[in-house]
């Protein structure tokens, strides 16, 4: 499994890369090869808040449908439209291309919780 070093991680598989004040999210490589072929992305809408932890996303395989949930909370900044005609690219490019959104954090202590990419390789085993 692809984990890099220089992000952070989520219980539920979500990556988190700080830019400044925003953080890019998407899902981890163990994430997406569970869930298999994506075929549909609901993206999260530009300028929406969303509490931390809360329902921001919902990635949609062949195989099930799975909730993205806020890292922190913020408000919705970009959302990767080129997930809507290609959603594949969650399987072949999760950590680069297929990231989801970008999220302007009210807060960047709510971070702090976050696992780096040693304790998340443990969780996943």
């Amino acid at each position: 499994m692809n984990v890099p070093e220089d992000l952070l991680y989520t219980e539920s598989h979500e990556w988190v890369r700080r830019e400044g004040d925003q953080i890019r999210v998407g899902i981890t490589d163990h994430a997406q090869a569970e869930l298999t072929d994506v075929v549909y992305v609901e993206l999260p809408k530009t300028g929406a808040s969303y509490e931390a932890r809360g329902t921001i996303a919902v990635v949609e395989s062949v195989k099930a449908a799975s909730d993205i949930y806020a890292p922190a909370k913020g408000t919705v900044t970009e959302a990767n439209k080129a997930l809507e005609s290609n959603p594949a690219l969650i399987n072949t490019d999760p950590y680069g291309e297929g990231w989801i959104f970008v999220l302007k954090i009210d807060d960047p202590s709510a971070l702090a919780g976050l696992k780096d990419a040693a304790a998340y390789k443990t969780a996943i085993g």
